[in-house]
């Protein structure tokens, strides 16, 4: 299977929809460098977990954040609201596998289901958690990712099974080991973040148009100073400089495309005025539009993107 290209395509709650892997093999295994790319909020019913190889990584998980360097990883529970992006340098890379709960759970009624998968994915004070490899089970939970990305990678004769091997091997050493969370989100944390996801998608189908701050809290049936609230609370940001941002970013994937001019990829990204685009694009990449096109145009793979 080799590494995948992801496309991160949401419905109406925010959940992604794109596939990892396949019906007969759930997962999927990626490289990114985050600096090219950051990876949007979204959510997925998937279980994904990496390795950062090179520089520094922001993990956001719901209003929690943190830094994890060079030789440390992470892991995302199901269903959980997150994001990512590099720190501090020219490249910020790292592996990761998302799969399916069921690649190693088997079926709901299955011993395996009931006794690690079940468990882990209904535990509210495990949304995330932050790999240091000086943690004994730490350590052995980066090598099981490691080497199911490699497997993945290499696909010699056998490797779904040693795929499937080193992520049930994560999933009990999830299982076994207590959370660093001493307590589970709040009702309210919970509730901020479904209005939150709602949101998101209203901004992901309508970025190209004039919305407002009043649109996108109509969108989840709030007030404005509410939306800003739970945009604040959740994601760290007001829902302005996210709808900004996230422009910036589809832009990112019309210039790598080199099939529009820059002035349409302003247009197809909601900045209606070309010389506000350039401006902005570039307070927020560090280059022009033109520049980051002669960098990345035609030349990505195994990346995501929006």
């Amino acid at each position: 299977m080799a590494l995948s290209l992801c496309g991160t395509r949401t419905n109406q709650q925010g959940m992604e929809l794109s596939q990892h892997g396949t019906g007969l093999f759930p997962v999927a295994c990626y490289h990114d460098d985050l600096f090219q790319e950051a990876v949007p909020w979204h959510w997925h019913t998937e279980l994904e977990a990496g390795v950062v190889t090179e520089g520094t990584a922001v993990i956001a998980v719901g209003n929690e954040r943190f830094l994890a360097g060079q030789g440390e990883g992470f892991f995302i529970n199901s269903g959980v609201l997150h994001a990512m992006w590099g720190r501090d340098g020219p490249s910020c890379r790292f592996h990761s596998a998302v799969f399916h709960p069921r690649l190693v759970g088997g079926s709901a009624d299955s011993i395996f289901w009931q006794n690690y998968i079940q468990p882990l994915m209904g535990d509210k004070t495990r949304q995330s958690v932050h790999f240091i490899p000086g943690e004994p089970w730490h350590r052995q939970a980066l090598e099981a990712v490691e080497a199911a990305w490699e497997s993945c990678v290499e696909e010699a004769p056998g490797y779904d099974l040693k795929v499937r091997e080193e992520l049930s091997r994560l999933a009990f050493l999830l299982s076994r080991n207590p959370s660093g969370s001493v307590r589970p989100p709040s009702g309210r944390a919970l509730r901020d973040e479904g209005r939150v996801k709602r949101m998101l998608q209203f901004i992901q189908e309508n970025y190209a148009s004039g919305i407002s701050a009043a649109d996108i809290a109509e969108s989840a049936s709030i007030s404005e100073s509410e939306c800003l609230r739970c945009f604040r609370g959740t994601i760290g940001t007001p829902p302005g400089q996210y709808l900004k941002q996230f422009r910036i970013q589809k832009a990112c994937e019309f210039l790598a495309a080199d099939a529009w001019g820059v002035a349409e990829v302003g247009a197809l990204c909601g900045f209606q005025d070309a010389s506000y685009f350039t401006k902005t694009f570039r307070e927020t990449k560090g280059c022009t539009p033109s520049e980051y096109r002669n960098a990345f145009g035609r030349a990505k793979n195994g990346g995501r993107q929006l």
